[in-house]
Formats: structure tokens, sequence, C-alpha cells
């Protein structure tokens, strides 16, 4: 299975410089970008199915199982992109997507999991987490913006946290989209020659490139401390996109397939149902 393959161990030290980011781990031999999106194509009807026996069972059976995919990366790793990619496939009418930026004033008055509980999906939902509360592990330690016995003590809370969320119903698929300097530098020379990707450039990219060995060292931490058996950490290889697409929702179609969802059974009489419709078919 590819969450075999790209899972984070264990309470281990992970060395993320191991992890080459233009492989192509668990992709079938001779098959490239076509076959790939041929099949995150394919694919979309298998997420609406999944998605519909998700939310039937929380509307039939006050089943409380949701499921939410975290998506963290370096700037123009490609959150947007797998965003509109993978959970594009879904019915968006049963899907919640929440960025999180910079902290509002309201919010750091609050415990920095408070924003997050109050953006998780409902009951029978899917929600994606574009950046997520693993950024007050990795902006807030980088930047030195608590003192680091402050964000020390946040790994523990956050397995807590997650363990908690898992208890109540929640299925968990954290990918941390792992991206070269290189192939960072590209696409930000991308979006300078590219009007229509202007309003995504921000200057301060460039400023944080020079802070790279700092953020691998503290996303090397959280996915070695913060990857658990209720909720593992997964690196994807990203420098390709449409490996990036295509491992994502294998990702989540496998987590999906382990749910095990079905649609729920009726509770009314099934019979005197249909012979009430057969009646007024012939009163019709």
């Amino acid at each position: 299975m590819l969450r075999e393959l790209l899972r984070v161990p264990s309470g281990a030290t992970f060395d993320l410089g191991s992890v080459d980011p233009r492989s192509t781990p668990g992709l079938p031999a001779k098959k490239g970008r076509s076959w790939a999106r041929r099949k995150l194509d394919e694919g979309g009807a298998d997420f609406e199915r999944h998605q519909e026996m998700l939310y039937a069972s929380a509307k039939a059976a006050d089943d409380r199982r949701r499921l939410l995919l975290v998506l963290q990366a370096m700037d123009c790793g490609g959150k947007d992109g797998t965003v509109r990619k993978v959970a594009g496939r879904f019915n968006p009418a049963g899907v919640s997507v929440v960025s999180f930026g910079p902290p509002t004033d309201e919010e750091k008055a609050h415990d920095f999991l408070w924003r997050i509980r109050r953006a998780l999906p409902a009951p029978g939902y899917v929600g994606v987490f574009n950046r997520s509360h693993y950024e007050d592990v990795l902006v807030v330690r980088v930047h030195g913006l608590v003192p680091p016995d402050v964000w020390g003590q946040r790994y523990d809370q956050i397995n807590a946290f997650e363990r908690e969320l898992a208890a109540d119903g929640l299925t968990i698929v954290k990918v941390m989209l792992h991206i070269s300097p290189q192939e960072q530098l590209e696409r930000l020379r991308e979006r300078l020659e590219d009007p229509t990707k202007h309003w995504k450039y921000k200057p301060g990219d460039v400023d944080e490139r020079h802070r790279w060995a700092d953020y691998q060292a503290a996303y090397a931490d959280a996915l070695a401390r913060c990857s658990t058996d209720v909720a593992p950490w997964y690196v994807v290889p990203a420098d390709r996109k449409w490996y990036r697409d295509w491992a994502v929702a294998h990702l989540l179609r496998e987590t999906l397939v382990d749910m095990d969802l079905s649609y729920p059974p009726a509770d009314f009489d099934m019979e005197a149902e249909k012979a009430r419709l057969k009646t007024e078919q012939g009163a019709a």
C-alpha cells in the first residue's frame, strides 16, 4: 500500500533529506504522467461514492465519522494545486476547505488549537486544511515567535488533540508535500513571469528561502514527533506535480476504503412502502 511507503515511522528520528523530492514511490513500473492523470480523473466517481456514504451515514444513523486532509509544505509546495486537483474530485457541497494564515488578534487571545477546533469538519463531511495547527511548531519555531519551552510542549498537545479527535470519529490524513529548493525557485520565477500568477508572488517568500535549513529541521521534528498510529504523517515527493496529485489521491482512496463505509439500511418497512407507491401509481 502507498500509505506504508510514504508514512513517517512513529516515534523515530526522521531524516527528511533522505526523501528525494523528484522521486515517485509506489508508481507502477513504466507508468508516468499521462497514466497518473488518467487515474486521477477516473477516481472522481469513487471519491463521490465514498463521500455520499459518509454523509448518508451521518444523516441516517447519527454516525460521527468524518475525514480531514491536512496539507503542509514550504512556500510554492503545491498546497493550492493539491486542493484544486485532488479535493476538487469530491462533491463541493460536502467539503470544507480552510486556509490558516497568521492568527488574528481574536485567535491570539486563545490557545493555539482554538481556531483549529472551530474549523473541523462536521460529521459526514470532508475537511481540508491548507496549513494547519502545525504552523505553531514550524513558522513559530523558525521565527522565534514564542520561546522554545512553549513550542516544545506543543508536540504533545497536538498528539493529545489528534487522539481526542480520532476517538470522536475523525479520520486524519496528514500530508507534507516535499519539494526541493531548486523546484521552489523555478516556481517563484514562473509566478513573476506569468501575469496571472503575480497575485501569488510574495517578496517575503524569497526571504524565507534563507531559512530553508531551519524549516527542514522543524519539519523533521514535527513529522517524527507527531506521526502516530491514529494520525500518521505521509511525506509526498512533490517536485513532479502529476505524481503529487496521484499520490495524495491514492492516500485518500486507501483511507476511505479502510473506513469501511456503507449506505445505511432503510429504517422503514420496505415492502409496505413499495405497496404504497404502487397504490399511488394506480391512482395517478
